[in-house]
């Protein structure tokens, strides 16, 4: 699997008729794949998408608990778009979600983040992060049984909440619901991940060979 380098939305051109899901095939308007920068730094990862981003077909936009993250992701230089944006441009920052589809009434099923679980591992795979942001508890609990050490219930969203877990081969940095956030959870947040940027990742990955 190669990336479009000139793709934004989907740029690994996974399957955007997916059918491994059938109650979610008939609540979705689209399948949202990754979208971003293939040569990413940092990934971010929800949960499911939103009513935004099932409208658009790209994570974290069009309505309000998106436009929060990308008002994050604007504050730390990786965007000079407003939240607002559909088609935001990114700089070494890629977004994706655990399942990619939107059911309006439930959370998705565990059945239902294994049959994406092959999305995102190839996504982690190519791009190859330094650091992922798990987004929400259901993320952080997947993201640490599968790449940590740890078992899931070793974390917790409001603990973790802006802090560094050291992973296999990345870390993560947790960043709670922004629809639950407090003002003084999201400061932590950015001033956290505002010193991780102090090891000037973005002068290495966009310069090597993959």
């Amino acid at each position: 699997m190669d990336a479009d380098q000139e793709r934004v939305a989907n740029p690994f051109g996974m399957d955007e008729d997916c059918q491994q899901c059938p109650e979610l095939c008939e609540t979705r308007s689209q399948v949202v794949h990754g979208y971003g920068d293939v040569s990413a730094e940092f990934v971010v990862v929800g949960a499911a998408p939103g009513p935004g981003a099932d409208r658009t077909g790209v994570p974290f936009t069009g309505d309000e608990r998106g436009e929060a993250v990308l008002d994050v992701l604007g504050r730390l230089g990786f965007t000079d778009a407003p939240p607002t944006a559909t088609e935001p441009d990114l700089d070494n920052v890629y977004l994706t979600y655990l399942t990619r589809c939107r059911h309006p009434d439930r959370a998705a099923t565990d059945e239902e983040v294994r049959n994406c679980e092959g999305y995102l591992s190839a996504e982690l795979r190519m791009i190859n992060p330094e650091i992922i942001v798990p987004v929400g508890e259901r993320v952080l609990s997947a993201l640490a049984y599968e790449y940590t050490t740890k078992p899931a219930d070793a974390f917790d969203i409001a603990a973790d909440h802006a802090t560094t877990i050291r992973g296999r081969g990345f870390e993560l940095v947790p960043m709670r619901d922004p629809a639950g956030q407090s003002e003084s959870e999201r400061t932590a947040f950015l001033e956290h991940f505002s010193s991780l940027l102090e090891r000037d990742y973005r002068q290495t990955k966009g310069r090597r060979s993959r």
